[in-house]
């Protein structure tokens, strides 16, 4: 710990002080403003750590730090509240001048667990914060128990002094956002919040590097600054040359490991919460280095709360290094450029409050929640808050309320006792034809979510929605790398375009969809990231629209593997009808009057009233007091009531934080009838209907489930602790409109299970034929293979429904305009 207390971080020193010299020094800072002197900040934070009494009178630091030595972990959480209400001056000190209080600071917390160590807790005065001198202990035989005592109190005193007391501070500060750090924020205590997207391993970083000369063995320590800065080699060897001796060669140092002082290191990247970026922005990012006790505590997708010192280091200019002979003339320039990092002095994962696995900290006063009760007593509030979504989009009620229950979701802590978790979110597919209002609906549902990503089919890849390796050009060396997947970890992932995917990167999102885990095994590195989180997603049919002229099954080119994922399947069609038309034409010309009109306050649009979707505020709003419960609650009467976008925001993540419905027995018996009755009539309408049934698929234990989370997120809309009939009965309307009725029309068919017995073997029979027809690799027209089949004497019925089972299963794929069939395995 002796080389932490020079300087900072700007560059490497290879002179070290002693305490004296460091004190003379620290001195002349104290001139400016409140900034104490080293000896003072020492002395003042021992005072703190044996002086502080809560209110209880109970030594807080005092306690936590005898129990952190016993355990064998030298480290001591700091409160930055309490610090400055013991001592003010000196917390202003640890804000402005971090880089050399802290060590001081560590200092002082080894000394006093030394003395917490080596003094019976009655004898410990900490009023003035000197030392004690412990009581010298009586005359006994060497090799007693006693004595074998002290040896250990001694070992025990040696390895505190040794390793040092690492102090962490804690602070519930709102955390700055990234891009709001600037130049003068350099060598200062700040506060940022943001999510980890990517983790380096841990490393052992040197405290105090021994040096020795190949040519006159001479040994030299250089201390090392922490964070993430390095130190330099000297070139020449700093021994004092006698009489008639000569230099020692250039570079003659080489370092001494075993007798060096390292340190747990890890390098985190930290960006900004992606609700928290402007529209048009990239997110903005920062590299965080923490160390010893600070290490291996969170995994990409974490969202924390970090402290720590704003510092920067040395960064390479583009083009300047070693073997490059050319150096341009703003060269110097550019290796005066410094890129920021945080050193991390305390970090915390958000806890408590979240939006689908606490990973959100969302705190709520006491009139905010009284406003959250008023609202959760409003009769018709299921409707009223399905209303709420997207409210300039007309009609859709069906959609909109499985938005809402999305949004709310299910129980999300159902742990089996064998520790397995059942999945709470709801998965929602919208498949139809264009200008149908879905992916306004997504951008929608991407604003109101608390925790959202909202990314386009087309632009993303397997590994920018699951997890990528990353190598680091540093130290080469691979870390891990979240997608958007792990950034939404307890939120919604909106996918627009979703059959403009590749298929193997859908493919990558079913572990994500149903069991919300990420497994990586790359490079070395096995890993299994969180991904618990609810997929929305909108996609159009194989011929860009619904075409009537096909069947419904041609028109759906999904696999079953992925569409089984989805607990709500709608096919949203745009049916030509006079009266609907007119209606829409309508809706659709006052939102454009209306907002021409450019009032402000005076009406309430998408966002509601001045709010921009994103956090309490609007982009060029005034900032909302969300501990102001009147600001909370229903705008319009009857049929226009519902409730503004900050509303509903907040009260879905109160929603998620308080309410953890529970079927119950009522609830669960009209379930098993409704399950038990829907089975009996597919088995009968399969066994009963001529060819067209295979269309049909049965109901599995899969949609079973999503029926549950379903009335589970009914529930949680009015905060009840039990799921009633009521809402089972409005889960299985809800489920009935929308997945079932795919299932009818072909949408989810499964390979084979739905075809009679007769048929079924037709299907099979073509398949095994079209193998042999088409060898791996190979590709033939679409029509010429159906003419062969027909002259085989096989049916067109079973011939395009082996197509269509080869396809779901990934062994055929369309190309050249659908007009070719490629089989790939």
């Amino acid at each position: 710990m002796d080389g932490y207390d020079e300087g900072t971080v700007y560059y490497s020193y290879q002179n070290q002080e002693d305490e004296a010299q460091a004190a003379s020094g620290s001195a002349a800072e104290s001139g400016r403003g409140n900034i104490l002197s080293a000896v003072e900040v020492r002395r003042r934070f021992k005072a703190f750590v044996l002086g502080f009494a809560n209110e209880r009178y109970r030594y807080t630091y005092r306690d936590r730090l005898r129990a952190a030595v016993n355990a064998g972990t030298l480290s001591l959480s700091v409160e930055l509240a309490h610090l400055t209400h013991f001592d003010a001056p000196l917390a202003a000190t640890i804000r402005e001048g971090p880089d050399r209080a802290i060590v001081q600071a560590e200092r002082a917390a080894t000394e006093a667990a030394a003395v917490l160590q080596n003094t019976a807790i009655e004898d410990v005065i900490a009023t003035d914060g000197q030392r004690e001198t412990p009581a010298q202990p009586q005359d006994r035989p060497s090799g007693t128990a006693a004595d074998q005592d002290d040896n250990a109190q001694s070992a025990s005193l040696n390895d505190i002094s040794r390793r040092g007391v690492q102090v962490i501070l804690r602070s519930n500060e709102t955390g700055r956002e990234i891009r709001a750090l600037g130049s003068s924020d350099v060598s200062k205590l700040v506060a940022v919040s943001g999510i980890v997207i990517a983790s380096s391993k841990v490393r052992c970083k040197g405290t105090a590097v021994v040096l020795r000369c190949r040519n006159c063995n001479d040994k030299i320590t250089v201390g090392v600054n922490p964070g993430l800065g390095g130190f330099a080699v000297p070139r020449t060897c700093r021994r004092v040359l006698g009489e008639n001796e000569v230099d020692c060669p250039l570079d003659p140092y080489v370092v001494l490991a075993d007798d060096s002082k390292f340190m747990d290191n890890q390098t985190l990247k930290l960006q900004e919460l992606p609700e928290c970026v402007p529209t048009g922005e990239m997110p903005r990012s920062i590299s965080l280095s923490c160390d010893r006790y600070l290490t291996d505590l969170v995994s990409p997708g974490v969202r924390v709360d970090v402290i720590g010192i704003y510092s920067v280091s040395g960064a390479a200019a583009p083009g300047v290094g070693r073997g490059n002979k050319r150096m341009s003339s703003g060269s110097s320039l550019s290796i005066s450029a410094r890129a920021p990092y945080l050193r991390v002095l305390g970090l915390k994962i958000r806890e408590g409050a979240g939006y689908s696995g606490s990973r959100t900290a969302v705190s709520f006063g006491f009139e905010e929640e009284e406003a959250m009760l008023r609202i959760s007593r409003t009769p018709g509030l299921c409707d009223i808050i399905s209303r709420s979504v997207a409210p300039e989009i007309f009609g859709h009620k069906d959609i909109k309320k499985a938005i809402a229950a999305q949004l709310f979701g299910g129980a999300l802590d159902k742990t089996l006792p064998d520790g397995m978790r059942l999945r709470g979110d709801i998965n929602v597919l919208l498949l139809g034809d264009p200008s149908t209002a879905k992916s306004q609906m997504l951008k929608y549902a991407e604003r109101v979510a608390p925790i959202s990503v909202y990314t386009s089919g087309k632009g993303s890849s397997a590994a920018g929605l699951t997890a990528s390796v990353i190598k680091d050009k540093a130290h080469g060396e691979f870390h891990l790398e979240g997608g958007a997947m792990v950034l939404a970890d307890g939120g919604l992932v909106c996918i627009d375009e979703f059959d403009k995917m590749r298929l193997q990167d859908r493919v990558a999102i079913h572990e994500a969809m149903e069991q919300q885990t990420i497994s990586i095994a790359k490079a070395g590195i096995t890993a299994v990231l969180n991904a618990r989180s609810a997929v929305l997603a909108a996609a159009n049919p194989a011929f860009g629209r619904y075409d009537d002229t096909r069947s419904s099954a041609e028109n759906i080119e999904f696999q079953s593997t992925i569409l089984s994922r989805f607990d709500l399947i709608f096919i949203v069609r745009d049916v030509r009808d006079d009266a609907r038309d007119k209606m829409i034409a309508e809706h659709v010309l006052s939102l454009h009057q209306r907002g021409s009109e450019k009032t402000n306050g005076s009406r309430s649009g998408i966002f509601g009233k001045g709010s921009s979707g994103k956090g309490n505020a609007g982009r060029d709003g005034a900032e909302l007091d969300v501990n102001d419960g009147a600001a909370y609650g229903v705008i319009g009467e009857g049929n226009e009531a519902r409730l503004d976008i900050n509303s509903l925001k907040r009260y879905i993540a109160y929603a998620r934080t308080r309410a953890s419905p529970r079927l119950s027995v009522e609830g669960a018996e009209l379930l098993r009838t409704n399950y038990v009755s829907i089975r009996e009539q597919m088995r009968a309408k399969q066994l009963g209907d001529d060819e067209e049934s295979g269309n049909t698929v049965p109901i599995t234990v899969r949609q079973l489930e999503a029926i549950v989370r379903i009335s589970e997120a009914l529930a949680k809309m009015t905060l009840d602790s039990t799921v009633t009939e009521r809402h089972v009965t409005e889960a299985i309307r809800l489920f009935k409109v929308a997945t079932l009725d795919s299932a009818n029309a072909g949408a989810i068919q499964s390979a084979e299970g739905a075809l009679r017995p007769d048929v079924r073997l037709d299907v099979q029979r073509v398949e095994a034929a079209l193998k042999r027809r088409l060898a791996i690799g190979s590709m033939a027209s679409e029509r010429r293979l159906i003419d062969h089949f027909l002259d085989e004497k096989y049916s067109e019925f079973a011939i395009r429904n082996a197509i269509l089972v080869m396809m779901r299963r990934g062994d055929l794929e369309y190309r050249r305009q659908r007009k070719y069939i490629y089989r790939s395995q």
